[in-house]
């Protein structure tokens, strides 16, 4: 699914008006009553409804929402917000439109507010929408300051109030910080974004009919991935196939002390399908690789403690996995360095792997084209130099892969990967239980496994993302997200891969 800019979408708007052909009027209506759908099938009649309207296309289509509750039978009272601004005609329209059942607040000054609100209410924020390119000020500050106050839910119609959707919103600035947000059509850019996302709270995309022409053929580098997406890249097994039929891959990691990263790896490359594994640990990694993962074949350093060399033949490898564990030592980074002046298979490169190259620009410059890296925002910002902001962060991971033509996946709520040709796809699987030690180690053997298997490096990207993701999901619906652990999820892998085969 293409993200749109705010400007995107207003020409999305214009296009389907024009083309459909539909009053600007009569498609705020159709985008109400979707959003009025959805709040039915959550909240009963019984619950009060407070709805707080800009003068706007936004209030617009509060006031719509208001007058389609009420005739369900809704409490609903509307608050304006009146400073002086000129309303939009669909505004103004909707306005006449309410019945004169439904109370109209009119507020000028703070003090027009109520002394609170119920806390089984619902607040409707329509105050203003994603076209906003400045901060609020004055009474519409103040509103919404008051309004994040409430015990009540708020529900922000597109976009939480005084968030920017394509760019960062000054620090400071007065957002509403939405239980829910319900959006038209496609996300905001700015719900992917770690500073701003948690403005939206639980998002959901409502669509309302914009034109597809229009949709199909406007440009945009952010896409969401969507599940429908994996019934094509998620490839099926043939009858007669082997296990060379599905890639032998290698993991290099493990240190002392560090030998459940490599572990933990090898677990998630073997249940992400590969036909054979290798992995090489330093001696004290032996006992514990063929104890714990007996389906792995295990190959020893000769250090005792961290590894210092690499496998002289790498040419019966169909993808070689490194990181996991590793360490820094010195004789690690000479074999590193070593190793990339060889002829190599695709690589996976992940913690201290990627902390090497960042100490090591002559290194980086050495980095074979396809490799993908996994970094969490500071093992990237090592990579690159720190960004000033999410959106710069995004500038950043373009540059990086375009000039080392690598994939790189920014690890995160939405995990975000980086193409050489620039394109960004965000990540929609996963919850907050996934923040534990190991979850990016199973994320790099599942990698690994996929990349053997003869994934292109995009599609690795994008399979792997989605099912490490989703199988938190499924781990944290059988255990809960405060107890979910690493190896839940290469336990609850294969259940991911059902999902996706029989969805």
């Amino acid at each position: 699914m293409k993200i749109l800019t705010a400007a995107q979408t207003r020409a999305a708007d214009a296009f389907t008006i024009a083309q459909e052909p539909i009053s600007s009027l009569d498609l705020m209506e159709r985008a109400s009553w979707a959003l009025v759908q959805w709040l039915k099938q959550r909240y009963s009649a019984a619950v009060p409804v407070f709805v707080f309207c800009g003068p706007g296309n936004n209030g617009g289509d509060g006031l719509a929402a208001a007058r389609l509750l009420h005739q369900d039978g809704y409490d609903v009272q509307v608050f304006l917000i009146e400073t002086g601004q000129s309303a939009s005609a669909d505004f103004t329209q909707n306005l006449q439109r309410l019945p004169s059942a439904i109370a109209v607040n009119r507020l000028q000054r703070l003090e027009d507010l109520p002394p609170g609100l119920p806390p089984q209410a619902l607040v409707l924020d329509g105050l203003f929408g994603s076209g906003l390119s400045r901060p609020l000020e004055g009474l519409y500050a103040q509103v919404v300051t008051y309004l994040n106050q409430q015990p009540a839910t708020i529900l922000s119609i597109d976009i939480p109030s005084g968030l920017f959707a394509d760019a960062p919103t000054p620090s400071g600035s007065a957002v509403i910080q939405a239980d829910v947000t319900l959006t038209f059509e496609r996300p905001k850019l700015a719900f992917l974004m770690p500073h701003s996302g948690g403005y939206a709270g639980e998002w959901h995309v409502l669509p309302i009919g914009l034109h597809e022409d229009f949709l199909n053929q406007v440009e945009s580098p952010y896409q969401v991935l969507l599940p429908e997406a994996f019934q094509t890249i998620l490839r099926p097994r043939s009858k007669f196939s082997h296990k060379g039929t599905f890639g032998h891959a290698l993991l290099v990691g493990g240190s002392y002390g560090k030998m459940g990263a490599i572990t933990m790896s090898a677990h998630a490359a073997l249940r992400a399908g590969v036909g054979l594994l290798t992995v090489q640990v330093p001696q004290s990694g032996y006992s514990i690789l063929q104890t714990t993962v007996p389906e792995a074949m295990v190959l020893t350093d000769d250090h005792e403690r961290h590894l210092s060399q690499f496998p002289e033949d790498l040419t019966k490898y169909q993808c070689l996995g490194i990181g996991p564990g590793f360490g820094q030592a010195e004789d690690t980074r000479l074999a590193l360095e070593s190793l990339f002046r060889q002829k190599l298979p695709p690589l996976v490169l992940d913690a201290d792997a990627l902390n090497l190259l960042a100490a090591d620009r002559l290194l980086r410059q050495q980095l074979p084209p396809d490799s993908i890296l996994t970094p969490h925002p500071k093992e990237f910002e090592r990579l690159t130099g720190p960004a000033s902001d999410d959106f710069h962060r995004l500038q950043l991971l373009q540059n990086f892969c375009s000039e080392h033509a690598c994939y790189v996946i920014l690890k995160g709520a939405h995990s975000c990967i980086g193409t050489p040709s620039g394109e960004f796809y965000f990540n929609t699987t996963g919850n907050p239980g996934m923040a534990t030690g190991g979850s990016g180690d199973v994320l790099t053997g599942i990698l690994t496994g996929l990349r053997a298997q003869g994934y292109s490096p995009l599609e690795a990207c994008q399979l792997g993302v989605y099912l490490h993701g989703l199988a938190g999901d499924l781990a944290a619906e059988a255990v809960g997200e405060d107890s979910l652990i690493a190896s839940d999820l290469y336990n609850y892998l294969g259940a991911a891969f059902l999902q996706i085969r029989h969805s």
